[in-house]
């Protein structure tokens, strides 16, 4: 069912062995045996949506080896409670080796009951360095089976550097070679151009400065003929402080500040603002923009109201906000009714304080995917760019509200109702401070908007309800603090 060939080399890179699945039903021959060991394993996995895995298909796979092991670089469909009747498909990178390491234990997804790998021991391909070094190898000489790497421009890949994989709580995995590349995998693969890639390949035309240099998109074909994006490798940013931590812990201190010299983190709101218009200005250079009609904006308006009704039914608590979050998403369908043009263009999709990094040299804005619940063709459609801004301002507000949650309950009351007032003037003063910075860059004045501004803060409080009620209840009542008081906006 397989065979194995060998490659001739290449100065400066190691030979490498492949184990090519070969006929029609290869994914079965190299994935059937492993399925009993995926399925259990997958719906325990961060970035699986769902609750369990009744059914687990294979979709598509392919194999590099080197040495003793081999890396499996996989796709299957997973059907369960949530999926759509066609189900889900995730990618999968799978080590397999005839006896584990000590130190790749802790990885195991068991042993191998039948098939070409019968006995052998199967893993989590990205806790090893060898395997995660060998792809890379295998990209850089265009020697991986199966996979494509589709280069962004003239940049070299440099290979020999050491990769580690980064943890947290993502929905894609990453690992970093060295301090100069970033390979990011989408567990949910999708076929036709991806989002990101796209994005990123036109910024890196445009030599933007505050996002990363797209090296390349990495594709394999499924058993249709369609052409799924399995991941990219971008530039790496060094030294980077996430911004959601940074500003959580920024919130935190300003709670606990008693001389008032703490929590200060102004300057780089204000920056901030100004590395998203500079991105902004990127997009609108790179691809269409244009301004919304009547019938566009009313509709973007009922489907923001749609999304509402449902997430009323999935969080109850919502209801009794749902009639003033109607009125404040008609206010914004009413806007080119009333002749105030609502311009559209490419936007980041997803941008909130967990996207940008702050180095030495100022923000990075990354992670160009768009909103992971939105279907793939509505991610690509041009966009208010205030659908970012507001992601930013929530986000602020969200780190507040997390800092608070984070002390405690205070000893008393009083003490407790100063520290909520202190985390929402701390909020207060940061989303002034990035709104400050992105119209001084140039970007739409948010303050001359404020009925879209809080049309679209309203939209990603009532998303970020639903999530935290899916995942994580016990920060439920953050969102809900702030629908509370964006559907007291409406009088």
């Amino acid at each position: 069912m397989s065979a194995p060939v060998e490659s001739g080399g290449a100065p400066g890179v190691p030979e490498v062995r492949y184990r090519v699945p070969e006929g029609p039903f290869s994914a079965d021959a190299v994935l059937g045996p492993l399925l009993p060991l995926l399925t259990p394993w997958l719906a325990e996995r961060r970035w699986y949506e769902g609750t369990r895995v009744d059914r687990l298909l294979p979709c598509t796979a392919t194999v590099v080896r080197e040495g003793a092991g081999a890396l499996v670089v996989a796709v299957v469909t997973a059907h369960g409670p949530t999926a759509p009747a066609a189900g889900t498909r995730y990618q999968l990178l799978l080590g397999v080796r005839p006896d584990l390491p000590e130190r790749l234990a802790p990885y195991a997804l068991g042993t191998v009951p039948h098939g070409p790998w019968a006995g052998e021991q199967v893993y989590d391909a990205l806790a090893d360095p060898a395997l995660t070094g060998m792809l890379l190898r295998a990209l850089a000489a265009d020697r991986a089976p199966g996979l494509r790497l589709e280069r962004a421009g003239r940049y070299p890949l440099p290979v020999g550097l050491v990769p580690r994989l980064l943890t947290g709580e993502q929905s894609n995995s990453a690992v970093a070679y060295g301090d100069r590349l970033l390979l990011k995998l989408y567990r949910r693969p999708e076929p036709g151009p991806h989002t990101e890639s796209e994005v990123l390949r036109a910024l890196t035309a445009q030599d933007c400065p505050r996002t990363p240099r797209l090296y390349g998109s990495l594709h394999l074909t499924d058993p249709d003929g369609e052409s799924l994006t399995l991941g990219l490798i971008e530039e790496f940013v060094p030294g980077a402080q996430d911004g959601w931590t940074s500003a959580v812990r920024s919130a935190r201190d300003h709670l606990t500040d008693t001389d008032g010299t703490g929590g200060a983190f102004t300057a780089r709101a204000r920056t901030l603002g100004q590395a998203v218009a500079e991105v902004h200005q990127a997009l609108g250079r790179a691809f269409p923009r244009g301004r919304l009609s009547a019938a566009e904006i009313a509709e973007d308006a009922a489907r923001m109201k749609r999304r509402l009704a449902d997430a009323v039914r999935e969080v109850p608590q919502l209801g009794r906000h749902q009639t003033r979050l109607t009125a404040v998403f008609d206010a914004y369908g009413r806007l080119a009714g009333r002749g105030c043009p609502v311009l559209a263009q490419r936007t980041h999709g997803d941008l909130h304080l967990g996207q940008a990094l702050y180095t030495p040299g100022g923000w990075h804005i990354v992670d160009f995917e768009g909103e992971p619940a939105t279907p793939a063709g509505e991610r690509v459609l041009p966009q208010p760019v205030l659908r970012d801004v507001a992601g930013v301002l929530r986000s602020f507000d969200y780190a507040a509200r997390t800092a608070l949650d984070a002390l405690g309950d205070a000893a008393n009351p009083a003490e407790q109702a100063r520290r909520r007032r202190r985390a929402d003037a701390w909020a207060l003063r940061n989303r002034r401070a990035f709104c400050a910075g992105y119209t001084a860059a140039g970007g739409e004045d948010p303050s001359c908007r404020t009925e879209q501004l809080t049309a679209f803060e309203a939209e990603r409080a009532v998303y970020e309800a639903v999530y935290e009620a899916r995942h994580r209840p016990h920060w439920l009542p953050v969102p809900l603090a702030a629908v509370h008081r964006l559907a007291g906006a409406v009088t």
